[in-house]
């Protein structure tokens, strides 16, 4: 089963709190396989007061709503619905439906405005892998990662064109890892 992000819902307010005690949860029962990430979708936002004093604040994107990299298990679902502050997933009918995943360029939209990308670069990215690039002009070409440029959200990668390798920097958010990694 591959991982994937969905949409849980949480009391408004608590978004911070329900990571913490989902990542805590998934440690605690030893599901770090099934539950990897859990991101508060925030963004930085410019306030200025009357005095013309700027100050940066952190808004929430989507009060009451936090996302959750995990491979949909059993087990898995009913850590999450279990941790106290969350509501339920988004996306399922309820009495015991499993929720619809995010689609990767959902995923991607959110992530990149925060700066972070769909991948745990450091885990599951690295120069040598293979990857899939998804976006035109270079749509469902293979291509092998010669550097990642975390900062930029861009990653160099060595295509064949026209029966030569050649390099091509893309964004993060366009491409998908292979199995072949």
């Amino acid at each position: 089963m591959d991982k994937q992000w969905y949409v849980v819902n949480t009391y408004s307010g608590h978004e911070n709190k329900v990571k913490e005690k989902l990542e805590m949860r998934a440690e605690s029962m030893d599901m770090q396989d099934y539950i990897f990430r859990v991101v508060v979708p925030e963004q930085t936002e410019v306030e200025v007061n009357k005095d013309g004093v700027k100050k940066e604040k952190l808004r929430k994107m989507f009060p009451g709503y936090i996302l959750v990299e995990m491979v949909m298990s059993d087990e898995a679902w009913y850590v999450v619905r279990n941790t106290p502050g969350v509501t339920g997933f988004i996306g399922s009918s309820g009495k015991g439906a499993k929720p619809t995943p995010l689609q990767p360029y959902e995923v991607d939209n959110i992530l990149t405005t925060m700066g972070i990308s769909r991948f745990d670069v450091n885990k599951e990215l690295e120069v040598g892998a293979t990857v899939r690039i998804v976006v035109e002009p270079f749509v469902g070409m293979f291509g092998k990662v010669e550097a990642i440029d975390v900062p930029n959200q861009k990653i160099t990668l060595s295509v064949e064109l026209f029966g030569q390798e050649t390099s091509v920097e893309v964004g993060l958010n366009e491409i998908e890892l292979t199995n072949g990694k």
